[in-house]
């Protein structure tokens, strides 16, 4: 069997037999939820998942069916999505905005575009670092974490594309100036995960005020994030940023085509293969290919890095397909004084068929 003959199959067993069989307000996918036996809300998790299942759509007419059904558990018909609290200011509340574009696209029902415009308000209101990018959440004030590259940045692209503002658009390019200008490391091409403008956190460092880790799942959430801000902006700029972030993470692959939890740290104990990462640079340097912005070369190490995913680390149990080795969460600061050290992210927990290496995996399988 073909790598994309089995990618495929596995795609579609993820489908059928997961997804179309969660009921929305308790997803299979979503273990944070069921570790924590957290209520169901709006989150960029499910977001994730819905985005790639949309992927596949346009050949599967009933997946629209799925993701109306399951957006119209959170969104009321009023455009509302009762959830969120926008006081909140929280970036991973954005991500399922380009689901709600995506839908209005395609059925005009307005509680989409209502509810993307509420989604539009919050990010107008977003306090702000003094270089002019978001803080990624009211509980992480003056803080850019590269997360939000992807959680809020490509809908901010995607709202003013659709509807005339091109100042969104001119915002994002502005933010991803500064998240190179801030968080690069010029000797490895990677990111650091977060930046903190006060330098007054347990884990910025007081001189650049940077964490002082290059997370995996961090870099692929702006590898992704940039593809996907290509797409819609094609800003020379950008892509420039997309390529130097896919060869930095070319050159941190393992002669087994993964990428470890810490990439740059290959000599520390129980560094470990991490899919979810892995599948975020497969999913970016694939679609980045398609859209002139790399190279075959680097599309073949993201088809590597599928593949090797595919074969070693996802199996079954009974029909429905178990993908490991994903890291279920990583943070800074917060009640738990995440300082962002090696060791802290080698001691995060690490599950099976969590929705942030599902869904890349999904998009990973439609580029391919």
């Amino acid at each position: 069997m073909t790598d994309i003959t089995r990618t495929g199959q596995v795609a579609r067993d993820y489908i059928d037999r997961l997804i179309l069989t969660s009921e929305p307000l308790r997803p299979k996918w979503n273990r944070e939820n069921f570790i924590f036996r957290k209520e169901p809300r709006w989150n960029y998790m499910d977001s994730c998942i819905i985005r790639a299942l949309l992927m596949f759509a346009d050949e599967r007419p009933e997946l629209w069916d799925y993701a109306i059904r399951f957006v119209n558990s959170y969104v009321t018909p009023e455009g509302d999505i009762p959830t969120v609290e926008r006081s909140d200011y929280n970036l991973d509340s954005i991500c399922g905005g380009r689901n709600l574009l995506a839908l209005y696209g395609k059925t005009g029902d307005e509680r989409y575009i209502r509810a993307a415009e509420l989604l539009r308000e919050q990010l107008a209101e977003q306090p702000r670092l003094t270089c002019g990018s978001f803080w990624h959440k009211a509980i992480y004030p003056r803080q850019i974490w590269l997360d939000g590259a992807y959680m809020a940045l490509p809908f901010l692209a995607a709202y003013g594309q659709a509807r005339g503002e091109e100042s969104c658009i001119a915002d994002v390019l502005v933010q991803l100036r500064n998240i190179r200008s801030l968080m690069r490391d010029g000797e490895t091409g990677l990111y650091y995960h977060g930046y903190s403008e006060s330098r007054d956190t347990c884990w910025s460092d007081s001189g650049t005020g940077l964490s002082p880790n290059i997370w995996l799942r961090a870099n692929g959430w702006l590898c992704a994030g940039l593809a996907d801000i290509y797409e819609i902006t094609r800003d020379v700029e950008c892509a420039t940023m997309l390529a130097e972030l896919t060869d930095a993470l070319r050159a941190c692959l393992t002669d087994g085509g993964m990428l470890l939890q810490l990439p740059t740290r290959p000599e520390l104990g129980g560094n470990y293969p991490e899919t979810s990462g892995t599948l975020l640079f497969a999913y970016a340097v694939m679609k980045a290919y398609r859209l002139g912005a790399a190279s075959a070369g680097a599309a073949e190490d993201g088809r590597r890095a599928l593949t090797a995913v595919t074969e070693r680390y996802i199996s079954y149990d009974g029909e429905v397909p178990v993908l490991r080795n994903i890291c279920l969460m990583g943070g800074l600061g917060g009640t738990e004084n995440r300082d962002g050290s090696a060791e802290y992210y080698l001691s995060e927990r690490v599950v099976e068929n969590d929705a942030k290496g599902i869904a890349p995996f999904l998009m990973a399988a439609a580029e391919l």
